[in-house]
C-alpha cells in the first residue's frame, strides 16, 4: 500500500470516528461538518483509484 492510500484510508477512519463522536453528542452541524468532508474524502479517493472497503 503506498503512502497516499495509507494516508487517506487513515483520513477516513478519522473523520468516520469524528462524525460518530459528533452524532453522540447531538451536534448536527459538526456531524455535517464532518460528513462533507467524509464524502470530499470518498471522492478525492475514487478519483485516485482508491478501492476502499465496505463497510456495514
Amino acid at each position: 500500500m503506498d503512502a497516499f492510500t495509507t494516508g487517506i484510508m487513515q483520513r477516513i477512519r478519522s473523520t468516520e470516528s469524528d462524525l460518530h463522536r459528533a452524532r453522540e453528542a447531538g451536534d448536527d452541524f459538526l456531524a455535517e461538518v464532518e460528513q462533507a468532508e467524509l464524502d470530499d474524502l470518498h471522492r478525492i479517493a475514487a478519483e485516485h483509484g482508491v478501492d476502499l472497503p465496505k463497510i456495514a
